[in-house]
């Protein structure tokens, strides 16, 4: 299939940068999307990989074996969460974890718990939320440019709440503690609506990647959200597959709040982008419901579990613990936040610079007091993310659009790599800034005048 827009050779990896076949050498921003956390060619992880190649145990048929380095996987991961929660699957992509998370709360409900319900089949998310590009998993998306092609074939047994988005949806003098008890009874609303005993699960990012940009769930909201799904046991869903894995500067985006899920769905960093993998971890009620009805998961992928992608998961996490890297994304987030602010918070078509830890968004405006957005046909935040890869800036950013209501709206994501110094949050501001600033000058003199 032809791409939507020419692409660039890469021709190797050099610590947090990419080199094209022109020699160019474009500083990963973002990660990718949000993945490559420890760099481009950690000779750990190459030598974790080459000893697991070499067991002859590159892939096993899970319907009858694992290897030992899955399980040591899994036991890091719940010993990670300190003990809260209790057992780990493992996929290829974070759409492949999505589906499962909805099986599993199907078969849960309908066959696991103690009093089975059959008539559990919906799920609620967010508005604008985006979780995953197969048809489930943009079934359970809120965001309407991304479903907008597939709409008549998804199955459409999901059901959106407002997302916790203080830019845009705080109302004006309203505290926190209002707002979050606004959005506690929208939920509620939303049950009693769609029935008392008939939602499955509640889906959230705690920390909302690609779709809105870095928002986090304001003080109180997450805790909110776990008491409504209490109150109906409806399972509490967080898809930390962009936020989760240290990118907050904690190893799960919820230890902060300390809310702890039912399910949660890592993936992107899980590897470092060295293999693909994805992980869906499982709580407590949720696997003694599985253990004490003896039921086994009716799910499986061909490439589930597969142990030379375990490997290399693990020896990055052993990375990011070892070299206290969740420390250092701790002292540079804040950095990174302060330049950014400094540089760009007057820009006038900078609107809000948000985020946590190593995961910042920077939101464009038409208008800063009124937030008006540009019109989706501009294509901001994309027109930017190519001029960045151009040898004058060489600086890849993840954008994003639909940012205000699925269409319109734009920003950019900056997810750097765990291990980068101060010298490179300068490296990254400096061109993003310029990048930035260079665009809009040139955005402004392609419009016709007004006078």
């Amino acid at each position: 299939m032809r791409p939507k827009r020419p692409l660039f050779k890469v021709e190797r990896g050099e610590g947090n940068e990419y080199v094209l076949e022109d020699g160019t050498c474009v500083y990963d921003a973002a990660g990718g999307a949000a993945v490559s956390c420890i760099g481009r060619a950690d000779k750990r992880v190459e030598k974790a990989m080459v000893k697991q190649f070499r067991k002859g145990i590159s892939y096993l048929p899970s319907l009858s074996f694992y290897a030992q380095v899955s399980v040591d996987l899994a036991n890091w991961l719940v010993d990670s969460t300190d003990g809260k929660m209790a057992q780990v699957m493992f996929y290829g992509s974070g759409s492949n974890g999505i589906d499962a998370a909805q099986k599993l709360a199907r078969q849960y409900h309908k066959r696991a718990k103690l009093n089975p319900e059959e008539d559990r089949i919906f799920f609620i998310a967010r508005d604008r939320s985006y979780h995953g590009a197969t048809l489930d998993a943009l079934d359970l998306s809120g965001h309407k440019a991304r479903r907008a092609y597939y709409e008549p074939m998804l199955a459409k047994n999901m059901r959106t709440v407002p997302p916790c988005y203080p830019y845009r949806e705080r109302l004006d003098n309203e505290t926190d503690a209002a707002y979050v008890q606004r959005l506690k009874q929208a939920l509620v609303d939303m049950i009693e609506t769609l029935g008392p005993t008939k939602v499955a699960g509640f889906i959230v990012e705690p920390v909302v990647g690609a779709a809105l940009g870095c928002v986090a769930a304001v003080d109180g909201y997450l805790a909110a959200m776990r008491e409504v799904c209490d109150k109906y046991d409806i399972l509490l869903i967080f898809d930390e597959i962009m936020c989760g894995l240290g990118r907050t500067g904690y190893m799960h985006a919820w230890q902060k709040s300390g809310v702890v899920p039912d399910i949660q769905l890592i993936g992107k960093g899980l590897a470092g982008g060295f293999a693909e993998i994805s992980g869906m971890l499982v709580g407590h009620k949720v696997a003694k419901a599985f253990k004490g009805s003896g039921e086994a998961f009716a799910h499986g992928h061909t490439f589930q579990n597969h142990p030379l992608a375990c490997a290399m998961a693990l020896a990055t996490l052993k990375i990011i613990d070892e070299d206290r890297l969740l420390e250092n994304v701790r002292q540079k987030g804040p950095i990174l936040a302060r330049k950014l602010r400094e540089r760009l918070g007057s820009h006038p078509y900078v609107g809000d610079i948000r985020g946590e830890g190593l995961f910042w968004a920077i939101e464009f405006v038409m208008d800063k007091l009124t937030k008006t957005p540009f019109e989706s046909k501009l294509n901001i935040a994309d027109e930017i993310h190519r001029m960045g890869l151009t040898k004058q800036y060489a600086v890849w950013v993840y954008p994003g659009s639909g940012t205000v209501d699925g269409t319109d709206g734009d920003h950019i994501i900056l997810a750097p790599a765990f291990n980068i110094t101060e010298e490179e949050v300068d490296i990254i501001v400096e061109r993003t800034a310029t990048l930035i600033e260079d665009y809009f000058k040139g955005l402004d003199e392609s419009m016709p005048s007004n006078s």
